[in-house]
């Protein structure tokens, strides 16, 4: 493919909110988990909180769209001048030819939640319960492209954990094609009951704090987050772009509903796919972004997976024991770390290790190394086998 300009980029998770407190969080390796501590949650485990979503208030114009997941996605908007970078792109190319391209788990079902505790005897809704404008997955890219006042081709990705990676390819073939000039991409996912409960009867949410790559890591650390990047035909006149995209890989095995193919065939060829598209062998990649989910068949079929493409020598690390599990927002606000590694030359090391797995053979990093990187790839693998691998460049 040809390498496409990421001229602007943001996110906000339990980290903070903007690239700046990222950057430190990751210099200072600073978890951003929690003990569970959200609504009326009775289960143990650890939970990656955005801090002060509550207070956020949306425009007037936009209160039909008020809820957790919306007002998450306008606070990552007013971040690291983003808002302000698209509304550039929207006077060079036209409001019409700037995509919305977002992914999403469980978008505002928070809202329906909260509903349902208040039906009327006859167990109608609240009529101020708005479905359209809320709990919809739709809802999440109609409300950004309002926020941002833009035209073009919008639509949300639903597969699970790779959905926010997904849209990148989306866009690069939109612009490819001849569609569109630019194109917001990321994704939004916040916490709900149906999250917390749902992944805890699949005992995939434990009481014990995400350790990706440990040898007794038990589960998922759910949490919350938005990121956005602004990918462009070109540059931004003489600006410099945050990254590039460089290549992009999709597969989908369909083994199981929740569990990953034990031996991570197709996961592999999303990662080879991915290298293809941008030209480079395994040994161009500096750093993997793990998908490192800390669930113990997850973290052992990526293990697999990456060794069959890479073998052990690139250095690895999952970010999610810091930000959490965001679900269908992980692949973006990996994504946009990852860009943040690129800049700095940080390859950030994995949090809450306590003993390193011997079964487990890549080259996973305890510590942050600090070097001049080129090249990124960066995993999200999500249920049903649903597979989604970026590789990324420096600017």
């Amino acid at each position: 493919m040809t390498p496409l300009p990421i001229t602007d980029a943001t996110l906000t998770t339990a980290l903070g909110a903007g690239l700046d407190a990222h950057l430190a969080a990751l210099q200072a390796q600073r978890c951003g988990l929690t003990p569970v501590a959200f609504d009326d949650v009775d289960i143990p485990g650890w939970i990656g909180r955005v801090a002060g979503l509550e207070t956020v208030a949306l425009p007037a114009a936009l209160a039909d769209y008020e809820c957790r997941n919306n007002r998450l996605a306008w606070l990552a908007l007013q971040q690291d001048g983003f808002a302000a970078a698209v509304q550039a792109a929207r006077a060079r190319w036209g409001a019409h030819r700037v995509a919305v391209l977002l992914g999403t788990s469980t978008s505002g079902i928070y809202s329906t939640e909260l509903a349902y505790r208040h039906r009327g005897p006859d167990g109608a809704l609240p009529a101020d319960f708005r479905y359209a404008q809320t709990h919809s997955t739709a809802s999440l890219a109609r409300f950004v492209s309002q926020a941002l006042d833009v035209t073009g081709p919008s639509w949300v990705v639903s597969t699970a954990c790779s959905s926010s990676a997904k849209v990148f390819a989306d866009a690069a073939r939109l612009i490819a094609a001849g569609w569109i000039d630019a194109a917001v991409v990321g994704g939004v996912d916040s916490l709900c009951l149906t999250t917390l409960y749902g992944f805890h009867s699949l005992q995939l949410f434990q009481a014990d704090i995400c350790r990706p790559w440990d040898a007794h890591r038990a589960g998922v650390s759910l949490g919350e987050g938005a990121a956005f990047a602004l990918l462009q035909r070109e540059p931004a006149g003489d600006r410099a772009p945050v990254g590039r995209l460089l290549g992009a890989g999709e597969s989908s095995d369909a083994h199981h509903m929740s569990s990953p193919h034990p031996e991570g065939a197709l996961a592999a060829a999303a990662m080879r796919q991915a290298l293809d598209e941008a030209g480079l062998a395994p040994g161009a990649i500096d750093y993997i972004n793990l998908h490192g989910t800390g669930t113990p068949s997850n973290d052992a079929a990526e293990d697999l997976a990456v060794q069959s493409v890479f073998g052990t020598g690139v250095p690895c690390s999952s970010t999610k024991g810091a930000t959490g599990h965001a679900l269908g927002a992980a692949g973006g606000v990996e994504a946009v770390l990852c860009l943040l590694a690129l800049r700095h030359g940080l390859m950030p090391g994995g949090l809450n290790v306590r003993e390193r797995d011997p079964a487990l053979g890549v080259n996973y990093l305890l510590a942050n190394r600090s070097q001049p990187l080129r090249h990124v790839l960066t995993n999200s693998f999500g249920f049903g086998g649903s597979n989604a691998s970026l590789v990324l460049g420096a600017a």
